[in-house]
């Protein structure tokens, strides 16, 4: 089933303890619930099996380059358990599920397809938005986080899944960032993007200080960051210790490298590359379709058609699309409609 799916909305507000705590206790059986579902599902979408005794080497290697990196967010974490009633180390694997998994070659139909319009492309109407396709069917565990830290007058709204402290979002000062998986490098312990995309909702205001913060941060894994304010969007390739910034007013991005330095490394194989250059395409034509002052249920209208959306076919261990997102940075919103758009009503907060 992927329409009609809830959204969990919780407030948080103090210092990152707080914060964490705050949103363990609003999730602390689901979460305890996820937990026990095959180890967070990891046991459903991997081969070989994995058990939490294995894993604490990596979550603790995990753990202290989270700590060193970005110390509130450890500090977060450690709310998030004490909240939640869950080990620390349970929580830490909350955040690591997608870096623990890696990335595989296997027949893939999908992930997320992301776009931007900003400065006078826009017409005064910026936006960024975006599918979100995962496996392990957790669009029955999506939450929107408002964060509101002691001592700053920032406040964001955070998309999240099961726990995380991160995945894509929008802050007070109209900076919004969103994502896509690309594949290449060495995946090693480090920050994981999820988190760092919540470091950057939390520290930056502009997309020129979302990248000068981006390029300091020891990234686990390879990704792509799509930054839009209401004058600028970038889209960041990450591979290894490498960054490549891209700066356009019409940004659309898929899951294979794009910049030239970085397509040699691509290790998307041949069958998500050719999903990934359909939706690329789609997006761009449908974007260029969209009137600069078009709405969120427009926007909607785009990302739930094919092959933006990605269908369920069944199998827990396939990407598919579990959100779509659009995100108003000169208004502070935040649209989601939860499961396949084309299924769901839309689901608005704003700061």
């Amino acid at each position: 089933m992927t329409g009609g799916r809830d959204i969990r909305f919780i407030r948080a507000g103090g210092d990152p303890f707080a914060l964490g705590h705050a949103h363990g206790e609003a999730l602390a059986t689901p979460l305890r619930g996820f937990l026990d579902d095959s180890l967070c599902r990891l046991n459903k979408v991997m081969q070989p099996q994995v058990s939490m005794d294995a894993l604490l080497p990596t979550i603790a290697a995990y753990r202290a380059a989270v700590a060193a990196a970005t110390p509130d967010l450890a500090e977060e974490v450690r709310g998030l358990a004490a909240g939640a009633g869950i080990g620390e180390d349970e929580a830490w694997l909350l955040q690591l599920r997608r870096e623990i998994m890696g990335y595989r070659k296997v027949p893939t139909m999908g992930d997320c397809t992301t776009y931007a319009r900003t400065g006078a492309a826009a017409q005064g109407h910026p936006v960024l938005a975006q599918t979100v396709d995962l496996n392990g069917d957790l669009d029955d565990h999506i939450s929107v986080l408002e964060i509101a830290r002691t001592g700053s007058g920032r406040r964001s709204l955070v998309l999240s899944f099961a726990g995380l402290l991160g995945y894509l979002g929008i802050n007070s000062d109209g900076l919004a960032v969103g994502l896509n998986l690309v594949l290449g490098g060495q995946w090693r312990p480090g920050l994981p993007p999820y988190l760092a995309i919540r470091h950057l909702l939390d520290s930056a205001g502009s997309v020129a200080e979302a990248v000068k913060i981006l390029r300091d941060l020891p990234l686990a894994s390879s990704r792509n960051l799509m930054l839009c304010d209401p004058e600028r969007a970038v889209w960041v390739e990450a591979l290894g210790d490498e960054l490549r910034i891209t700066e356009t007013e019409q940004a659309v991005h898929t899951n294979h490298f794009l910049h030239p330095d970085f397509v040699p490394s691509d290790e998307i194989n041949v069958f998500a590359r050719n999903s990934s250059l359909r939706r690329l395409e789609a997006g761009t034509a449908g974007l260029d379709a969209l009137r600069p002052e078009a709405d969120p249920e427009e926007h909607f209208g785009l990302l739930s058609q094919p092959p933006i959306c990605v269908p369920d076919r069944g199998d827990i261990r396939s990407e598919r699309t579990v959100a779509a997102v659009v995100m108003l940075p000169a208004r502070g919103e935040l649209h989601v409609r939860p499961g396949d758009p084309s299924l769901s009503g839309t689901r608005t907060f704003t700061l």
